[in-house]
């Protein structure tokens, strides 16, 4: 029973209460038929003492008479409750059968709110990004009962749920677009103070270190608006060449790490999606693999291809022995190996949860596996154009 369906249980309970009644009634029109039915006849014989003439039957006769009519009745009798039972029994199996296939109709009918329900809840939990898809709701139709209270409460925890994603969505960007206009004023004051002919050289120093720290903090909040418009819907789609987006990209990464090898196997890769927002997505993973990398003798590997019908971008690269267990948590904002937050200058620490965010909004995945000799090999799968 407990691997059967909600429908069949149903339907089991139903027709085996249908069937079960039908038994019980069976049993009791038996009994009452019975009871009913008139009891053999008796024949009395005429007083002994009476004189008899020659033709007028003997006793013997009488006793067979007597004899053949209660075997008559005990016949007719016992084929009446014979073709009660058998009769009976037929229309009540005919009759459970159809009730089956009711009751299977009925608990279908019953049941299909809370297959609307079941759809809503899988369409959400599909989607590829948290907060996506849950502008949805059910909206039953119908009388006000159990399954339709349900349902009101479901629509009213999405609707919660949506206004709390798009608050969070809107204070990112809110908060990164206002903090764009006090770095930019930082940046043209410190600029132009080491820019000064008379600057003395601590200032200049002093100068460059905050141009350093000030650019960091613009990169993050790039990074952050890139992450918050990657988690909404795709307003822009066109056709692109992932091969032509990574051959840009690592023609100008070779430039700003030339101590790192940049391997290349680029072939053309169509597919469909946001130019820049691919873009970003080549962009951070070669950038993470150049920076991720060893002192000396180490290469990045950038391949482009169409795997099992799907648009696929890979980019393995050298560097430190990353654990198993670790590789999921590099793609959390801001945390790097070891479950650690980033400091230092190393990386901002969402690089990869920018590619992952990218992807999932082009309906695609992006998975990343260490090395055996240290490093990282991501692969980003995208659908076909």
């Amino acid at each position: 029973m407990k691997r059967l369906t909600l429908r069949a249980r149903l339907t089991l309970v139903y027709g085996g209460l249908f069937l079960l009644a039908g038994v019980v009634l069976l049993g009791v029109t038996y009994v009452l038929v019975d009871q009913r039915m008139p009891q053999p006849l008796r024949a009395e014989l005429p007083d002994r003492t009476t004189a008899y003439d020659r033709d007028s039957p003997s006793e013997q006769d009488f006793d067979r008479i007597r004899v053949l009519v209660q075997n008559v009745q005990y016949e007719a009798k016992r084929d009446a409750l014979e073709s009660l039972l058998t009769q009976g029994g037929i229309t009540l199996v005919v009759v459970s059968a159809a009730a089956v296939v009711i009751g299977w109709l009925i608990a279908g009918r019953a049941l299909q709110p809370l297959h609307q329900i079941t759809g809503t809840a899988r369409r959400i939990a599909s989607t590829d990004s948290a907060g996506r898809g849950l502008h949805e709701r059910i909206a039953l139709t119908g009388p006000r009962d159990e399954v339709r209270e349900l349902a009101d409460t479901f629509d009213q925890m999405l609707e919660r749920l949506d206004r709390s994603f798009d608050g969070q969505r809107r204070f990112v960007a809110n908060a990164s677009h206002e903090l764009r206009t006090p770095l930019t004023l930082n940046r043209a004051l410190v600029e132009l103070a080491v820019s000064r002919p008379d600057a003395p050289a601590e200032v200049r120093r002093l100068g460059e270190a905050l141009l350093s720290v000030n650019e960091r903090h613009e990169r993050l909040i790039d990074g952050l608006l890139t992450l918050v418009e990657s988690e909404n819907e795709l307003t822009e789609r066109a056709q692109v060449d992932l091969a032509e987006i990574a051959g840009y990209v690592t023609d100008q990464a070779g430039q700003a790490s030339p101590h790192v090898a940049v391997r290349r196997s680029l072939r053309q890769t169509r597919t469909v999606g946001d130019p820049v927002l691919l873009e970003r997505l080549t962009y951070n993973l070669v950038e993470n693999g150049l920076r991720h990398n060893v002192p000396a003798g180490g290469w990045v590997e950038v391949r482009t291809g169409v795997v099992a019908g799907h648009p696929t971008l890979v980019v393995a690269n050298t560097g430190p022995v990353v654990p198993g267990y670790d590789v999921e948590a590099l793609f959390q904002p801001f945390r790097r190996l070891n479950r650690e937050r980033v400091a230092g200058t190393r990386g901002l620490g969402i690089g990869l949860s920018i590619v992952r965010a990218v992807a999932r909004a082009h309906a695609g995945t992006a998975e990343a596996a260490p090395r055996p000799g240290g490093g990282l090999t991501v692969t980003v799968t995208l659908p076909p154009a």
